[in-house]
This record gives structure tokens, C-alpha cells and sequence, in this order.
């Protein structure tokens, strides 16, 4: 017997030492970081990476924890489902007090559980966002150079289960975080790193991990199958859709319209092939091929395959098409969908991440009380617009049973008449 509790004192022993040479040969020090603009602008490269904005409309975020706690986030309400063995509480993240708990299934007064369903949320949702969370409140910046390049080092002040705790973000070429080194409270060795590189693309348009590994002796943190989503401004979209007859708009094979009386189109939709006139030119554009693509002058076939005026049609076209049937596009790729408070009424954000000729823009649809769009505010950046507003008015019901806008209106008077719009 007493040769048995020696031998399991020495592999106590064994273990302590292998504990102590992990703490010693891992442990870093805190480092000393630059603030000021420069640690700015990199933070800000960051949140543009990850597309912050996308993750600031998100409506619903959904993930787990290590298989053991289960989130359901309404973001915009601040509210969480969190699950954890017979236990879910409806978290109210402004005001804990208001939370509702129950203990399988039956509803129950318990601060404690409270406390501790708040305290898990703190711990998993920030494995989950914390990268988007570098420019909060209470977060100092500063630059720090990691293996001769940029890194970013943020430090939270307040707020959270832990605050004091600092991470050194390490960024690849894209600005895009690939992982961090952790001084905090709760772990004993100061530059623990933490991948975050097994990333998830969301339908609410940015990304969320899906585990991490980190170098203390190997450990994995699973985060389940993350999503987030937007599901009240897609009903939203939906409804727009509905009032303008989207269904029908969907099988219209043909539409005609002009634009301020100075271009002139033929949409073969279903092909997907444009007339497009202007002046003396004429162009059959091939969107989709624009080597197709064929010139005429007065009428008259042209052997020019000049590719700067098959741009120009190209332009006109992506550009003339979007004033008559943007709101067909609602649910089209590369574009996010939020909902906002406009005049005490909801309105639909849309923002398009790709395609057109500007990526990036973002429009406001002002609805009225059948959700047809009666006017949006346009932020196009490249124009220098923020909020410039313009109406969408003469709605008519085209051949083919959809609906398309005949006249739009904006500024001191200023009229851009769509032409006589046909759609069959």
C-alpha cells in the first residue's frame, strides 16, 4: 500500500512539474502597444474585414458552447435564449432583473441561475464576437508589432464577466483575424493563443467561428453550427414583394421603358439580353458575354467592337435598370437587408456588397401602407450622397401583371421620367 501512494506521489510530482515548465516556457508578457490614430485606422481595416455592418443588422445569432450551452440571441431586442442541462433563461441583456427562468419547462423565481446564465453569455458569446467588438465602449487600441507586422492589441476597461483582460489580434494580409494571444484574469499564462480561423459565412452577410484551437496542450473550444440571419426585415422584403406583384415580375419576359427621355430599352429578360439606344447608337448587350455584344450607328451594323462603348451600354443599362426595378432585387445575391425606424414607421435597408457598378451603396425604402415603396434615401458613397431622397411614384400594372414605377422625383423639382414602361 505504501508503495502505491508513493507511486502516486511521484506522478502528482510529475504533473505539477510538467504543469510549471508549460506556465514558464508559454507565458508572455504583456506588450506595450502604440495608441493613438495609427492603432484607429487599423481597427477600423478590421471591422471593414469582417463587415461589421453587416454584423451590426443582424437580427438573430444562433450557436452553442463545448456542446453544453445553447444561445439563441435577438440581437436588436436584446434578449437571449440560453440553454444549459434542464435550465433555460430568457436573458434580458439591459436589464438582467427582467429575465424569466425555468427549470424544466416550469417557470421560476432564481437570481442565481440568472447570474449564471449572464455569466455564460459574457464567456461563449465573446468566443463567438469578439472581434467585432473592438471599437466598444471601454476598449483601448494601440498597435503592436507581432512577427514584423501590425498587429492589434485591445484592451477591455469595463464591461463583460472579466474586465482588465487584454488580446493581441493577429491579422493576415486582408486585415482579417487569424487569431489572438490572451492576458486574462481567469488563465494563468499571459499570451495564450487562440485560432480563429475556421470561419462560417452567415445569411445576414458576415462570418462567425466555428471552433477554435488554442496551444495549451492542444485544447479545442467548439461553437456548434453558428448563424445569424435577419428574419424580420426579409418578411419585411417580402411583403414589398408581394405588394408589387413580384411573382409576376419573375415570369415577364419582355420590359421597355426610357430613361429622362434620353436612353431608350428593350429588355429581353428572359434571355437576358438588352437593347440599349442613346443618340445615334444602338447596342445589343450580352451581360452575361459582352464579346457578344454588337454596335450599331443610325441603324446600321457596325463591324466596331469598341469596348468602351459596350461599357457605356453596360453602364447605362446596370444603372437605368435599377431606377425601374429595384425593388425586384431584394433578395438578389450579395445583398443585406436591415430593418429601420423611419418617422416612427419601419423601413427596409438594403446595402449591395457586389455587383452593379458601385458595390457598396445603400438604399432606404420608405414604404406606404400597402408596402409599395413610395421613395427611398440613397447613400452612395462614390457620389458623395448620404441620405439624398428621391420619390417612386405613377406605379402601373404593366401586361405581364407586375408593377414598375413610371416617374421618380427629387431636389428642387427635378423630374426622371421612366417613359411609357410596358412589361409582357
Amino acid at each position: 500500500m505504501k508503495k502505491f501512494f508513493k507511486i502516486i506521489g511521484v506522478a502528482l510530482v510529475l504533473l505539477i512539474v510538467v504543469f510549471l515548465v508549460t506556465i514558464f516556457s508559454k507565458n508572455e508578457s504583456l506588450p506595450t502597444g502604440e495608441k493613438g490614430e495609427k492603432a484607429e485606422q487599423l481597427a477600423q481595416k478590421m471591422l471593414a474585414a469582417l463587415n461589421h455592418e453587416a454584423f451590426e443588422n443582424a437580427e438573430v445569432i444562433e450557436w452553442s458552447f463545448r456542446g453544453t450551452n445553447f444561445y439563441k440571441w435577438y440581437k436588436q431586442q436584446g434578449k437571449v435564449e440560453v440553454n444549459w442541462k434542464e435550465n433555460k433563461v430568457i436573458l434580458n441583456t439591459n436589464a438582467p432583473e427582467q429575465s424569466e427562468v425555468f427549470v424544466n419547462g416550469e417557470k421560476v423565481e432564481n437570481s442565481e441561475l440568472i447570474q449564471k446564465a449572464q455569466s455564460f453569455f459574457n464567456n461563449d458569446s465573446f468566443w463567438l464576437i469578439a472581434p467585432y467588438k473592438v471599437m466598444d465602449s471601454g476598449v483601448e487600441r494601440s498597435i503592436v508589432k507581432h512577427e514584423d507586422k501590425d498587429a492589434l492589441l485591445v484592451t477591455y476597461t469595463t464591461g463583460g464577466s472579466t474586465p482588465g483582460d487584454s488580446y493581441l489580434w493577429i491579422l493576415d494580409e486582408n486585415n482579417f483575424p487569424t487569431a489572438y494571444k490572451m492576458w486574462t484574469s481567469i488563465i494563468p499564462i499571459g499570451g495564450i493563443e487562440a485560432s480563429w480561423s475556421d470561419w462560417k459565412e452567415t445569411k445576414a452577410g458576415f462570418k462567425l467561428p466555428t471552433k477554435h484551437n488554442t496551444n495549451l496542450f492542444d485544447l479545442s473550444i467548439d461553437m456548434g453550427d453558428p448563424k445569424a440571419s435577419t428574419p424580420f426585415a426579409d418578411a419585411l422584403a417580402s411583403k414589398i414583394l408581394k405588394a408589387i406583384k413580384h411573382e409576376s415580375y419573375k415570369t415577364t419576359n419582355t420590359i421597355e421603358w426610357s430613361f429622362g427621355g434620353r436612353r431608350f430599352f428593350k429588355w429581353n429578360k428572359k434571355e437576358h439580353i438588352a437593347e440599349v439606344k442613346w443618340d445615334t447608337t444602338k447596342v445589343i448587350l450580352h451581360p452575361n458575354n459582352l464579346e457578344k455584344s454588337t454596335i450599331y450607328f443610325n441603324d446600321k451594323l457596325s463591324d466596331s467592337k469598341d469596348k468602351t462603348i459596350i461599357k457605356k451600354a453596360e453602364d447605362y443599362f446596370n444603372n437605368d435598370s435599377f431606377w425601374l426595378v429595384a425593388p425586384h432585387k431584394l433578395f438578389e445575391s450579395g445583398i443585406l437587408r436591415a430593418i429601420k425606424i423611419e418617422d416612427g414607421k419601419e423601413a427596409l435597408l438594403v446595402k449591395y456588397t457586389t455587383g452593379g457598378t458601385t458595390p457598396g451603396d445603400s438604399y432606404l425604402w420608405l414604404l406606404d401602407e400597402n408596402y409599395v415603396p413610395k421613395s427611398y434615401k440613397m447613400y452612395v458613397p462614390s457620389m458623395k450622397m448620404e441620405g439624398v431622397p428621391a420619390t417612386w411614384e405613377d406605379w402601373i400594372t404593366t401586361e405581364s401583371g407586375t408593377l414598375l414605377p413610371k416617374m421618380h422625383r427629387f431636389g428642387n423639382n427635378g423630374e426622371l421620367s421612366m417613359g411609357d414602361v410596358k412589361g409582357f
